[in-house]
């Protein structure tokens, strides 16, 4: 998620280009209790874009917030919150490898007088919701300037770590100290909390800045020998980051599960026949050097959350071809697909008419249905959940979730 919010770069980056359901998990099979399945929500804190609402308010008040989105999911009959809880290179727990985020106070490293993550955790057990802790592995700040960061910041302390680029700052992940630190920073967090999942989201090698390149000469140089191009040697950085973390999270704490939510196109079938018929302006594989279908393939995650975030019928992206698509990456394969939803879309008047039909979301549950690798779907994020600004949640709710579901295992 970026200095607004990751969505909006996915709609920048397309922009350049312009049956009968299953039975219901919601309602169940004849009366039976419902099946399990993925009712998620993200609750974002870059940029106070979910929690807390802005920095700067009292711990009384961060807690109430909080407690009002776990409050909303439960009332939905969501069953899981994906919980940001280190979105630039800083922590919502007390860590001791990073500073507080200044989400919180409003100043990077000032105490917020509580424990969000750990208050979290309990708080959503309480209201028997499951918490994946939501960890952005390498920006480090949505601006350029490193003197902004706090004084104890390790972006400070090994400034050759450190790439600018499109005005922000970020780790190289193509040094393997970084890679070690980044996976230690949290690791801290699924050691102390009893959290049910480990969650990365879309960003991995930034996405493109038109006219930027992405330093990291040094670092192939000293480490790209044995790769045919720089391509495969950042593609290998970031599985390398994929399968320590999995292994990692399983060492640690053996009932967590390890999942990401990449942008919804892996790579365009004009790209390559085993992509999607899209004609997206990103491509993971190429653009973010994220092999997200082999991670699938290889059973490397317990589960994906692509971003699939345009409607049926969207041109550069149709969300009828990527559901299969995926269904069909998924197919025999141990990690278990999730669809992420753009629920914020809905109502927004900047997008196209199909987001201001109360039912365009209800529609994509009903054709995700037809496809038995969908488990469930996410949704972002927490505010647009309790604004639900045409109805399109209490659609979802009113004709997929009759009854609570049990989240997947």
């Amino acid at each position: 998620m970026g200095h607004v919010s990751r969505r909006a770069l996915a709609v920048a980056a397309l922009s350049a280009f312009t049956m009968v359901p299953r039975a219901s998990a919601a309602t169940g099979r004849r009366g039976r209790a419902p099946d399990s399945e993925m009712r998620g929500v993200w609750i974002a804190s870059v940029a106070n874009r979910d929690w807390p609402s802005k920095s700067g308010l009292t711990a009384s008040q961060q807690r109430a917030e909080l407690l009002t989105h776990l409050d909303t999911a439960a009332e939905n009959r969501l069953n899981t919150v994906f919980f940001q809880v280190r979105p630039t290179a800083d922590a919502m727990w007390p860590s001791p490898y990073e500073p507080w985020s200044q989400y919180l106070t409003g100043t990077q490293g000032k105490d917020p007088g509580w424990d969000p993550l750990g208050t979290a955790v309990e708080e959503a057990h309480a209201r028997g919701l499951q918490l994946h802790a939501w960890f952005n592995p390498y920006r480090v700040a949505v601006h350029a300037d490193p003197s902004r960061l706090a004084a104890s910041h390790p972006a400070r302390k090994n400034p050759h770590w450190v790439v600018t680029y499109g005005g922000k700052l970020f780790y190289n992940p193509g040094l393997p100290e970084v890679r070690a630190f980044v996976e230690d920073a949290m690791l801290d967090a699924v050691a102390k909390y009893p959290v049910d999942g480990v969650h990365f989201d879309d960003y991995f090698y930034p996405y493109p800045v038109a006219g930027q390149r992405f330093d990291d000469d040094a670092a192939y140089d000293e480490h790209g020998g044995g790769f045919p191009d720089r391509a495969a040697w950042r593609r290998d950085n970031i599985d390398r980051l994929v399968r320590e973390t999995a292994d990692r999270v399983k060492e640690v704490r053996p009932s967590a599960r390890f999942g990401i939510s990449p942008f919804g196109v892996w790579r365009n079938a004009g790209t390559d026949p085993l992509g999607s018929d899209t004609k997206a302006g990103v491509e993971t594989y190429d653009d973010l050097h994220a092999d997200t279908r082999k991670w699938v393939r290889e059973g490397w995650i317990d589960y994906i959350v692509p971003q699939l975030y345009w409607n049926i019928g969207f041109a550069a992206a149709d969300y009828a071809k990527l559901v299969p698509w995926w269904a069909e990456v998924a197919r025999d394969s141990p990690t278990q697909l999730y669809v992420g939803e753009a629920l914020y879309k809905a109502g927004d008047p900047a997008q196209p008419a199909a987001w201001q039909e109360t039912g365009e979301l209800s529609r994509h549950l009903t054709l995700a249905g037809e496809h038995a690798q969908v488990r469930g779907h996410v949704y972002f994020a927490a505010k647009d959940v309790a604004a639900d600004r045409i109805g399109a949640m209490a659609r979802v709710v009113a004709d997929h979730y009759g009854q609570p579901a049990p989240p997947p295992r």
